[in-house]
């Protein structure tokens, strides 16, 4: 996998539109190409450990990370997913603040931190777009804490699979509403890890969203979502889809 990535230029990547070079022009992309490499991770692997050193930032390419946080006492709470084109490290951070674990195999698009962030101080287009990425998160866990904090599990698991599938279609640049589809990328097991709940209740609350006409199953991970705003209503978003994570 990391082998196909690393003949492709950076104007033919598939998360072009969305990652941080979203804006760049040409000779921009011809400077990051200049120091971007490809890293390969398995299932499992972990990235970045909390406390590391960062020698590199980057994007996700394809496969989806987590972020965990563990407690003094060893206690982990997943506090957050990376999905394609989402950003990894931080610019003017010399460490990093999570664990970060690869949940599928990851392709990652790399950059070295210290010509990264000196770029970022030549070339608008990175940094703006850093911002308006870094605005997304803070959205996004502003999201998270409502889903974690003050919603039923009903409304957690209908909350998750909408998150995934807007963000998955806004990737592929569908539309997203009315009939959607989407292959979850996560085991049961770890949507009851990330979103606070045991297995058993994941299973039984969306086998309930199935009954209930709300998705449907393909095998364990292949979910088709009739109406869009149907499931939105059911994960107590506005039907607008609420904030795009």
């Amino acid at each position: 996998m990391q082998d196909h990535f690393a003949h492709i230029q950076c104007g033919d990547c598939p998360i072009r539109h969305r990652a941080v070079c979203a804006r760049c022009d040409a000779d921009e992309l011809q400077k990051l190409e200049q120091i971007k490499y490809y890293r390969s991770f398995q299932a499992g692997q972990t990235i970045i450990w909390s406390g590391d050193r960062m020698e590199f930032v980057g994007s996700v390419v394809t496969g989806i990370a987590s972020l965990t946080q563990t407690m003094e006492d060893g206690r982990r709470q997943m506090v957050g997913l990376l999905l394609p084109s989402d950003f990894v490290g931080r610019p003017g951070r010399p460490t990093a603040a999570f664990d970060v674990t690869a949940t599928t195999d990851v392709v990652m698009c790399c950059f070295r931190k210290k010509p990264f962030e000196e770029m970022m101080s030549t070339t608008p287009h990175i940094a703006q777009r850093l911002l308006e990425m870094t605005l997304d998160e803070l959205d996004a866990a502003r999201e998270w804490m409502l889903l974690l904090g003050r919603k039923t599990a009903r409304e957690k698991i209908a909350s998750l699979i909408s998150i995934i599938a807007r963000r998955d279609a806004a990737l592929h640049l569908r539309k997203k509403t009315g009939a959607l589809s989407v292959d979850l990328p996560l085991t049961r097991e770890e949507m009851a890890d990330y979103l606070g709940l045991t297995l058993e209740t994941v299973s039984r609350q969306i086998s309930a969203l199935k009954k209930d006409g709300v998705i449907s199953l393909e095998g364990n991970r292949h979910v088709q979502i009739p109406d869009m705003d149907r499931l939105l209503e059911e994960a107590g978003d506005d039907s607008d889809g609420g904030m795009l994570v």
